[in-house]
């Protein structure tokens, strides 16, 4: 429902042309979701997590309003399950915390933990 409502929006006030900059900015700031999550798997690093919530969605903020908006709406998503699942609080808003830090384009390696391979 909230990904019709911001279609909705954005095709009534930005117009047909930015329409469709901002859905190619959702897909691609999708991608970079996905791709840092992805990253935090494969590196299977102790105390990285916030540095790939950071990362993802600073990656996805990058792309414009659309990368911004899939960002915070996978991000709550998430955060929303894990709560739901029983997962501690503290960590959820510390995710969120990190999230909120990388979409507001400050550098997401402030979260890097020492000795994490260079490759991420």
């Amino acid at each position: 429902m909230k990904l019709l409502t911001g279609l909705v929006f954005c095709s009534l006030v930005l117009g047909v042309h930015s329409w469709f900059s901002f859905i190619g900015e959702a897909f691609g700031g999708a991608r970079d979701m996905w791709r840092a999550y992805s990253d935090m798997r494969e590196a299977n690093y102790i105390g990285a997590d916030k540095y790939f919530h950071a990362r993802g969605n600073y990656d996805a903020a990058q792309r414009g309003p659309g990368g911004a908006w899939v960002a915070k709406v996978i991000s709550n998503a998430r955060e929303d399950i894990q709560q739901f699942l029983g997962h501690g609080a503290e960590d959820s808003l510390a995710d969120q915390a990190a999230n909120e830090w990388g979409r507001s384009g400050k550098d997401p390696n402030h979260f890097r933990p020492d000795g994490l391979p260079e490759k991420y």
